[in-house]
């Protein structure tokens, strides 16, 4: 959005000159391509001339994905070769006399390539050859050829560093690190489609921020519950650490050798049979679970005869 629309005419030179140190670091030009010296002929369609040709042989195959037990496409590039020749970007118009020199079109994040030959070659196989690929788990389709041209003629639309350097006006990858355009939409659709691109990465970005935050949430409450837990359990403790203590220092310890074994705070009132054990007062064996077993020895309690103090 903020690269300056610069017109390919007349008045592009002028722009220039009076451009601190003679460059506009990040502009907006469109014209059409033209050859310097020679063009690149295709290989395989007649009369189609370019500058910048991409001949691509990529295998495909399908290969057995052992965890999900599904035969997956795969495509693997085994060749490619790209062919360049200096051009430049001329006026729609004839006769306007300006044309800017294009450099290093391959470092463009998108380079705006027609395909102008493509044909796919199936594997001719066996018996053995199938029964070789169920087993080693790849089973090979085919190879497909492709070419791929820059036109001369095409309207294209570049987007970088604007400079003159003496007599030639040329348009290079930015250095300021921002990405360099080279691509066959006008400038408005070649906005929106970056816009487009954009939208979806903050959508993404808000998605997974969402995530995480969730994902922090539930984990802070569960370590805010355990120290809920922990803090409640050190609570019990302290206050079973001081029922002692009041308690032993109660007629010198005597309150807390016949203290209930449960509470610890009444005095010993049951004893149980048939196991003999003097361990509870009357409300904590009132309390003691169906069927009622004795807190030391776990044996059952068949009845209950009332211990008195004198």
């Amino acid at each position: 959005q903020g690269a300056r629309k610069v017109r390919l005419d007349g008045d592009l030179r002028a722009v220039l000159l009076e451009a601190p140190g003679r460059c506009v670091p990040y502009a907006v030009i469109e014209g059409v391509v033209r050859s310097v010296k020679e063009t690149l002929s295709s290989q395989f369609v007649e009369n189609c001339k370019g500058v910048v040709q991409r001949l691509t042989l990529q295998e495909h195959k399908m290969v057995w994905n052992r965890t999900t037990h599904l035969w997956n496409d795969y495509e693997k590039i085994i060749h490619q070769r790209t062919n360049t020749t200096p051009f430049d970007l001329v006026p729609a118009e004839d006769g306007a006399g300006v044309t800017v020199r294009v450099m290093k079109p391959l470092d463009a994040a998108e380079l705006s390539l027609e395909t102008v030959y493509e044909k796919f070659h199936p594997s001719v196989q066996s018996f053995t050859d199938v029964i070789g690929h169920y087993i080693s788990g790849e089973r090979p389709k085919g190879i497909q050829e492709t070419e791929q041209m820059l036109k001369v003629g095409m309207a294209l639309t570049g987007v970088g560093e604007l400079v003159l350097d003496n007599a030639t006006i040329k348009l290079q990858p930015p250095k300021q690190g921002m990405p360099y355009y080279l691509s066959a939409l006008d400038f408005e659709s070649l906005l929106q489609k970056q816009e487009s691109s954009v939208r979806f990465w903050k959508i993404l970005t808000v998605v997974f921020g969402f995530a995480t935050c969730a994902v922090l949430f539930f984990l802070l409450r569960k370590q805010y519950r355990h120290h809920r837990e922990r803090q409640h359990l050190r609570q019990m403790q302290e206050e079973f650490r001081q029922a002692q203590e009041r308690l032993t220092n109660v007629e010198g310890g005597e309150t807390l050798k016949n203290a209930c074994v449960v509470c610890l705070s009444s005095t010993k009132s049951c004893v149980f049979l048939e196991c003999g054990h003097v361990c509870s007062c009357h409300e904590c064996y009132q309390a003691l679970p169906e069927p009622k077993k004795c807190p030391i020895c776990r044996q059952g309690i068949t009845r209950v005869v009332p211990l008195y103090n004198s």
